[in-house]
């Protein structure tokens, strides 16, 4: 994995969000809730964080993304024109 040079992200992380994004549309068209798409998706990505990152790390990882729902910072893509099941 390389890392782009302007904002420190990996170069591939706009592919793999991409294709994130791509299986996600196919199951909303397979009728599958929102909450077993989510649940199934952050399944797997604390599988695969465990698997390449210690413990701390992991947990510093869930406490950002508790921060961003505590500030706010996710409501907006509640508004978004998102499906829901």
């Amino acid at each position: 994995m390389t890392m782009a040079p302007d904002d420190g992200a990996p170069s591939d992380l706009s592919h793999a969000g991409a294709i994130v994004d791509k299986a996600i549309e196919y199951m909303v068209g397979q009728n599958i809730s929102s909450l077993s798409i989510a649940s199934a998706l952050l399944g797997g990505s604390l599988g695969l964080l465990t698997r390449s990152l210690s413990d701390e790390a992991v947990v510093q990882i869930l406490t950002n993304a508790i921060g961003s729902v505590q500030s706010g910072e996710m409501r907006g893509l509640r508004e978004a024109d998102v499906p829901r099941n």
